[in-house]
Order: C-alpha cells, then sequence, then structure tokens
C-alpha cells in the first residue's frame, strides 16, 4: 500500500488534493486516520461524489514518511499516470 505513495506521482497536502479532484486528475486519496475529520471530511466527500477510492487506514506520521516530507500529511492524492 504504501509502495503506491513511494513509486507514483502524487500530491501532497489539502489544497493540491482537491485541486487534483475537481481537476479529474486524481485515482485514489489517502486519508490520514488520526488527521482531524474537520480537515478530511470534506475531501472524503469529494471522493465519493466523484467514486474515487479513499484509503484511512495510515497514520499522518508514517504518510509524511512515504511522500518523502518530514512532517506529518493529512491528505495525499495519487495522480493518473502520464
Amino acid at each position: 500500500m504504501l509502495e503506491e505513495l513511494v513509486s507514483n506521482e502524487k500530491v501532497i497536502g489539502v489544497k493540491q488534493s482537491r485541486k487534483a479532484l475537481r481537476d479529474g486528475r486524481a485515482v485514489k486519496v489517502f486519508l490520514a486516520c488520526d488527521a482531524d475529520p474537520a480537515v478530511t471530511a470534506p475531501i472524503a466527500q469529494l471522493c465519493g461524489a466523484q467514486s474515487i477510492p479513499v484509503n484511512e487506514e495510515i497514520g499522518m506520521a508514517q504518510l509524511g514518511r512515504a511522500c518523502g516530507i518530514t512532517v506529518g500529511a493529512s491528505v495525499v492524492a495519487l495522480l493518473k499516470q502520464r
């Protein structure tokens, strides 16, 4: 599961993920299980409306490490392959 985050093109963060969802570029979204629901709920709703798969099994610190950043990440969106 985390291999996807390491090897695929992605955007990190709420704003970038929301934009990727609106633009139709996201194919899967990771929401940190320990993130504030006020932050992740709107993204989860967007994903539901667009039938984008959501994974909510990983914590913020783990998501951040998998993406190669030193801080936690609450939302990460995998992008369509070019």
